[in-house]
Parts: C-alpha cells; sequence; structure tokens
C-alpha cells in the first residue's frame, strides 16, 4: 500500500499495514457481523414500521373498534348505541355485497357497496380520498372506490362502473378514488388471498343506495368507536342485546374484521421472525466472531512479544490490538446497518402492493441500533480482549517463542491417529484435530450453525409448497365458488348445475354461529356438504379426505384447539341467523386446515336443524376452462348471484404473495445464512493456515509436495466440515420446527415439511463455501516463501 502520513503514531501505521495485509480476513469477519446486523435491523424495523404505520392511520381516520351487522333495524337505534356505556362515536350504514362488470374482463368481480352519509363525513371509519371528492348528496349516481380496484382497471374520476347490488343494476360515475382503514388488506369474504382485479369496495350516498336496496329509514350495520378503558366484551353484549330483534348475527371486534385480521396476522408472524431469526443469526455471528478473532489474535503472539520488547507496555498493546477488532466490528456494523435499511426500504415497498396504507416508510427503532451495536462490540472485543490479555501477560521472549504443541498421546481419540491404514497425511490431520478438540469442536459448531440456519430458512419455502398444494389439490378441488345473495331452494342448485360448461356441482350450506365448549366461544360459519363431497371437502395431516358423519360436526384442528375441545365432546351452537336456534352437537372429528377455521356438517342434518327447508347458500363447480368466460357473463347477469370466487386465480395469486413476502424474507436469510458459512469457514482455513506456516514450510523442505501439504492442511478443514453437515441438518430441522408453530396463526399455519432437497441445497452451499475458501487459501499455499517463513517463523 501507499507510504502512510509521518504525523500518524507507529502503532497506528503499523495498525493501518496489518489490516490491509489481512484483508480478505477483514471483509470476511466483518460480513459475518454484517449479516447478523441487517437480518436484525430488517425485521425489528419492519415490525416497528408496519405498528407505527397502522396506529397512526387507524387513528387518524377513526377505525372502528366494534361491527354490529343486522338485516334491518330501524335509524331510531342510533341514538341507544351512542349512548351505551363505553362509546365514544358511532355511526350506522348500509353494507350490501355487489358483483362489478367490469368492460373487457370476463370473469365477474365481486365487492361490496357501502354508504356515506348525505352530509358531513363520517364519525367513524373516515375515507383517505387519494384524488376526487366524495359523493354529493344531490348525485345519487355519484360513488368513490378503493383505490386497489381503480388501479386495478385503470379506472378514474369520472368513469363509469356497472354495478349489480340487491337483484338490480346501477351504473355509477366514479367522483373520487380513495382508501379505506377498513380495506387496508382488499379481500372477499370467504376468500384467504387478495386478489386487487376480482374484489372491489364502493361507497355511495346513504339516501342512494337506501333506495336501492329498500332500507329507507333503516340500516343493517352499526360501527363503533370505544371509549379509552370501554369493556369490548361488554358494549358487544349490549348491541347484541339491542339488535337481536333485527336479525343481527352478532358484533364482533377487531379481531374478526377481515381486514385487520390480516393485517394482525401479517404482523404476529413478522414479530415471531424477528423474534427467533434476527437474534439467531446475531448470536450466531457473534459467537462465531469471537471464535475467530480470538485466534486471529493468538497467531499474533510474537508480534506483541516484539512489540513489548520494544518497550510499549502492556496497555499499549492490548489498546492496539483491540482497535484493530474495533474497526473491523465498526465495518460490520457499517455495512449491516446499510444493507438492512436498504432492505428495509425495498421490503416496505413490497408490503404497499397488499396492505393499502397512505404511507409505510421504513424506520428502525434506536433501541435496535443500540441493541445490534451492543452485541457486535461485545462479539469482537470479548474476543479479542481474552487472547490479547493472554498474549500482553508473557515476558517478551516467551511471547517471541512459539506455542509448544500439546501433549495429545494420551488424548481420547489418540489411537484412531495410530492406525496404519491410514496414510501420513491423513494421521497428520486427525493428529491436529485431537490436539485441539475445543478448536474442533468450535470450527464444526460454525459450520453446523450456518448450515442449520440454511435448512430452517429453506423449510420454509418447503412449508409453504406443501399449504398451497394441500389446500388447492386435496380439500378444495373445485374451480369455481358461486355464492347467493341469500339461501335459496334447491332448484336454484339444480339449475345452476345445468349450466352449459358446469361438469360437476356440488350444493352446501351456510349458517354463522358461536361455538361455545365451557367458558370458551368462537363465531364461525357452519357448512353444511354433500355425504362424500369431491369438490370441497375437510381433509386430515396426510391430505385425506375426511367426511362429516350423520348428526356430527367436523372442527378443524386450530378452532379445536381454541375451544379446548376434542372428538366425542358436545358443543353448544347457537345459530345467529334465522330462526336462531340453540343446538347441542358432539365433535366427530378433528381434520386439518392450514388457512383460517372450518366447521363442517352434513347439508341435510344442518337444514334440518335450522328448520328452513332443504336450502342452499351457494354450489361449488368443475367448469369446463373453454366455455368458463360464457358462463361468467351469465353469471353477472344473475340477480340471485352475491359473489363468484375462482380458485385458480386464488392459487396462483396465493402463490404469488407468499412468494414475495415470505419467498423475499427466506431469500434474504439464505444469503446471510451464506454469508456466515463463508466468513466462518474461510477465517478458519485461514487462520489455521497462518499459525502452521512454520510446519508447512518444513514439511515442504522435507519433500512434501504442494498436493501433500495442501491436503494436510485442507482436509482438515474437509474433514469437520463433514462432521458438521449433519449435525446442521439435525439443528436446522429443530429451528424449522419451532418456527412453524411460532409462526401459526389464526388465518395461516404452515406444515412443518422439510423436502430433501432443502438439505441436499444447504449441503450443497456449505460445501461450495468451504470449496471457494480452501482454494482461497491453496493459492497462498502455493507460493509460500520457505525461506523467509523458516528464518521468522511466519
Amino acid at each position: 500500500m501507499s507510504r502512510l502520513p509521518t504525523w500518524m503514531r507507529a502503532l497506528d501505521r503499523k495498525l493501518v499495514r496489518d489490516l490491509w495485509a489481512m484483508k480478505t480476513q477483514v471483509v470476511a469477519i466483518a460480513l459475518v457481523i454484517a449479516a447478523g446486523v441487517a437480518v436484525h435491523l430488517l425485521g425489528a424495523g419492519m415490525l416497528s414500521s408496519l405498528k407505527e404505520t397502522r396506529r397512526a392511520y387507524y387513528e387518524g381516520y377513526l377505525f372502528a373498534d366494534v361491527w354490529a351487522p343486522a338485516v334491518r333495524a330501524p335509524q331510531a337505534l342510533l341514538d341507544d348505541i351512542r349512548r351505551l356505556d363505553g362509546v365514544q362515536a358511532a355511526e350506522t350504514r348500509i353494507r350490501m355485497p355487489a358483483l362489478l362488470d367490469i368492460p373487457g374482463m370476463d370473469e365477474p368481480a365481486t365487492g361490496e357497496v357501502l354508504s356515506l352519509p348525505d352530509a358531513g363525513e363520517p364519525a367513524v371509519n373516515r375515507l383517505h380520498m387519494v384524488r376526487g371528492r366524495a359523493p354529493r348528496p344531490d348525485q345519487p349516481q355519484e360513488a368513490v372506490v378503493l383505490q386497489a380496484f381503480a388501479d386495478a382497471h385503470g379506472l378514474d374520476v369520472g368513469d363509469v362502473a356497472p354495478v349489480t347490488v340487491y337483484g338490480g343494476r346501477l351504473e355509477l360515475t366514479i367522483s373520487g378514488v380513495a382508501l379505506s382503514p377498513e380495506h387496508v388488506y382488499a379481500i372477499a369474504p370467504g376468500q384467504i388471498v387478495p386478489d386487487d382485479r376480482l374484489f372491489g369496495v364502493l361507497w355511495i350516498g346513504r339516501r342512494a343506495l337506501a333506495r336501492a336496496v329498500n332500507q329507507e329509514g333503516a340500516f343493517n350495520e352499526a360501527v363503533v368507536r370505544l371509549g379509552r378503558g370501554a369493556s369490548e366484551q361488554a358494549v358487544i353484549a349490549e348491541l347484541d342485546r339491542l339488535l337481536a330483534p333485527y336479525g343481527a348475527p352478532g358484533a364482533y371486534g377487531r379481531e374478526d374484521q377481515i381486514s385487520d385480521a390480516f393485517v394482525s396476522s401479517e404482523m404476529d408472524q413478522l414479530e415471531t421472525i424477528s423474534k427467533v431469526m434476527p437474534p439467531v443469526f446475531l448470536l450466531v455471528a457473534a459467537f462465531l466472531v469471537n471464535v475467530v478473532i480470538a485466534r486471529m489474535i493468538a497467531v499474533q503472539r510474537a508480534g506483541i512479544g516484539l512489540m513489548k520488547a520494544f518497550g510499549y507496555s502492556r496497555t499499549e498493546v492490548t489498546w492496539h490490538y483491540l482497535k484493530m477488532v474495533a474497526v473491523i466490528g465498526a465495518l460490520g456494523l457499517a455495512l449491516g446497518a446499510a444493507a438492512g435499511i436498504w432492505l428495509g426500504r425495498e421490503v416496505a415497498e413490497l408490503y404497499t402492493e397488499y396492505f393499502r396504507f397512505p404511507f409505510l416508510v421504513f424506520q428502525a427503532d434506536p433501541g435496535d441500533y443500540a441493541v445490534v451495536t451492543g452485541v457486535a462490540a461485545a462479539a469482537v472485543l470479548g474476543g479479542a480482549a481474552l487472547a490479547v490479555r493472554r498474549a500482553a501477560a508473557l515476558p517478551p521472549a516467551e511471547a517471541m517463542t512459539p506455542t509448544p504443541p500439546p501433549d495429545y498421546s494420551r488424548a481420547a481419540g489418540a489411537r484412531v491417529t495410530q492406525l496404519r491404514v491410514l496414510d501420513q497425511q491423513t494421521r497428520m490431520i486427525l493428529r491436529q484435530i485431537v490436539r485441539w478438540p475445543w478448536r474442533a469442536a468450535f470450527t464444526v459448531a460454525g459450520i453446523a450453525a450456518s448450515g442449520g440456519l440454511l435448512v430452517a430458512t429453506l423449510s420454509l419455502l418447503d412449508g409453504i409448497n406443501a399449504m398451497v398444494d394441500s389446500i388447492f389439490n386435496a380439500a378444495n378441488r373445485h374451480d369455481v365458488a358461486v355464492t347467493f345473495v341469500e339461501a335459496r331452494p334447491r332448484s336454484a342448485f339444480f339449475a345452476l348445475a345445468r349450466e352449459p360448461g358446469v361438469l360437476a356441482a356440488e350444493p352446501f350450506r351456510a349458517a354463522a354461529a358461536r361455538l361455545r365448549h365451557g367458558h370458551r366461544q368462537e363465531r364461525v360459519a357452519i357448512t353444511g356438504v354433500e355425504v362424500d363431497a369431491r369438490l370441497s371437502r375437510m381433509i386430515d395431516a396426510r391430505d385425506r379426505p375426511v367426511y362429516p358423519p350423520p348428526g356430527g360436526l367436523l372442527l378443524s384442528a386450530d378452532l379445536a384447539e381454541k375451544l379446548r375441545a376434542e372428538p366425542g365432546d358436545v358443543l353448544t351452537i347457537e345459530i345467529t341467523e334465522g330462526r336462531r336456534p340453540v343446538l347441542e352437537l358432539p365433535i366427530a372429528g378433528v381434520t386439518t386446515s392450514y388457512v383460517g377455521s372450518g366447521a363442517q356438517m352434513r347439508i341435510e342434518d344442518l337444514n334440518r336443524l335450522l328448520r328452513e327447508g332443504p336450502l342452499v347458500s351457494g354450489a361449488f363447480l368443475a367448469v369446463d376452462e373453454s366455455q368458463g368466460p360464457a358462463l361468467f357473463r351469465r353469471l353477472k347477469e344473475a340477480p340471485s348471484v352475491a359473489g363468484v370466487s375462482l380458485q385458480s386465480l386464488a392459487a396462483q395469486q396465493l402463490a404469488q404473495m407468499l412468494d414475495e413476502n415470505i419467498g423475499l424474507a427466506v431469500g434474504v436469510y439464505i444469503l446471510f445464512a451464506a454469508l456466515i458459512a463463508l466468513g466462518v469457514v474461510y477465517n478458519t482455513v485461514r487462520i489455521s493456515f497462518a499459525e502452521r506456516q512454520r510446519e508447512l514450510a518444513t514439511l515442504r523442505v522435507l519433500g512434501f509436495s504442494r498436493a501433500d501439504v495442501s491436503y494436510i492442511l485442507l482436509g482438515e478443514v474437509a474433514l469437520l466440515t463433514l462432521v458438521a453437515l449433519p449435525l446442521g441438518a439435525a439443528a436446522g430441522a429443530g429451528l424449522a420446527w419451532y418456527l412453524v408453530g411460532a409462526m401459526s396463526s389464526d388465518i395461516f399455519r404452515l406444515p412443518f415439511v422439510i423436502a430433501p432437497a432443502s438439505f441436499g441445497l444447504a449441503g450443497a452451499v456449505v460445501l461450495a463455501v468451504t470449496a471457494a475458501s480452501s482454494l482461497l487459501v491453496r493459492r497462498q499455499i502455493d507460493r509460500l516463501d520457505l525461506p523467509e517463513v523458516l528464518k521468522t517463523g511466519g
């Protein structure tokens, strides 16, 4: 390197020269630190950014705490609702399902139409106007459209949106485009993945919508904001009491509001990953850096003795080497912080495609920076301090003398080094491992840790693939699900089944209910299905179909766990619609469900218990793909159809969403796990080379070839890597099992699956890193200056 300034102290000039001479090692160690820092900042920063964004958005736009649907309740009840203890603000409105007919699109888009006050802004759930304005009272055909739907179809202010609602067709002119706190995650009821093309929301004036759906002077939903300290359950109970005479299925809080439930689920999973993966990466990186730094300083033992011989004090020597590792730590922190912030901004941009906030800015908490700085400092300074202290405590003459090799003749495993079936070089490798067992153990632990991180992160992708396959190929094998506006006679199903292009059809009946077991209760829709259903059924853990027996109820495993119930237990079931019967039903079985919660029984049993005759709520269809567009056009024109969902598009959207969200996170973790592996293996090989230069040079003088010498050094690393691979696989499987359980939410649950290819890929990455590191060091072995090494001792 170029000549250094004369004003620098001698030790500082030495520091710069030493760092430059070992620049590759410095970068490798810094990358290990950077990987841990970046993963921690990305996870923790993204979580805090989402939490703060959601809090600000919900508070600023008066997001509701409680929703209370009904069939048709008088508007006069609003005053009674506002007087309830704990209610801070309340609003009544009309909310109706709708079919949206978009020109040029064959598939029917479903959605909902909500009312806005004819004067002023709503007291609850205000809109964030992106462009345009709210509908005017004197313009009943004006509407505001949700931005995601508008952008998906290129709709803007002044365009016309044809809508079928309550059996009638409305031609609505768009007056504004908006975001809503109720639709941060815009998804159709009953769906598991958003599709901006196929689900939209429109808001029109209260009087205009009331006339269109026969709700003049009435409402079918109340939304409430609670005061500080108010009891949500107490308010829900009072709302249920007030609205029970008007067909209310039961009020619910934010945890059951579909958009916030998905947002909360994503944040819960992100919090789980942030609590597990970043600390694991950071602690693994800290441990490995500590070990590597300690060995690196130990190699400097002769230099430390020489410095003391020239009159430098123990404090000056110690401070010199602490500054050396501080520079390495600072470089790792800087690289990690930059990578974490950049990745955080990229991930925030990705989140805005699914979670529609008016703003989402990535910003890590100052406490997160303090954590990574403290851990990195402890790792590098702790590893250096002990090694420097040991070397600096020695008299100069002793420090400048090579460390005497330990007596390994009586060590455990020493006998294996005497086996004559092994060649001389292999026995030398084994002697080195037996001589330094703890050093070998730490190397194995480091490589196993990086391999385990790779296995655990790859297993998440395996779980995603297994979940998607189970949902769409084992449990739900239909092409189209059609939902009627209200329960219809079975003749409506037969008419649907006879439609051209329908290859197979199965009816279903859905009823909203509260399930109680002891003091626990859950809101869920009970679905009645055909005996031996083929198009949509529950499955077990091996993807085998499970059919409800006569008079029995099947529950998904997560629902059974929430209720603390098991097969044979009897549930109290309160139907919250129609005649509202209260039933006692036994649990016939518990099934596997990776998305949402479900309860299922035979359709004839459900209809008998509801005492409403043989009605159906909709049908699952298998459709001839070539006749699909014509069928969709007829469904869009059917006044009795409330919604149409397309299974194939849902599968594509789910796979894409999971790949982009979890897949991105997994990709980042895989990259950083590989960097940790690279840093560990390279530094292990490089430090071993520095420690054994004199020994290797002596062997070369004694007649050993370059290949022999390389085999002695690199064979040790190769052997330790092979030992570490199965240990890493086992550790990765354990971490993957923990992650699957910890990341389960009310909405998504990943199965515990590790494909053989994941073990293979993780092993291949570790082996490739080992090979690359070995090749780098092999070049240095080939360039050994034998006279210089033997004269100076390396």
